[in-house]
């Protein structure tokens, strides 16, 4: 499932990031890497959303949010 499909109040568990080699590298450092928990907190338009990772919030755009591939579910 890709993020962009998730629900506003769903947990989401990152899996993988199918993204250019900087952006990825950029939001890894920003702390969303593999295994991470990441919250849908608001929905706008096609994949637009915002989000709640490890405490800070992120607008994150549809190109983006279309190429994270999640699981849906509490961090182990």
């Amino acid at each position: 499932m890709k993020l962009k499909d998730a629900a506003i109040g769903q947990t989401c568990i990152v899996q993988d990031m199918d993204l250019p080699f900087q952006l990825e590298r950029r939001l890894e450092a920003l702390g969303m890497t593999r295994g991470t928990a990441v919250d849908v907190i608001n929905r706008k338009g096609k994949g637009i959303m915002i989000i709640r990772l490890r405490g800070t919030r992120f607008a994150l755009g549809s190109n983006i949010t279309g190429n994270i591939e999640i699981a849906i579910g509490e961090a182990a």
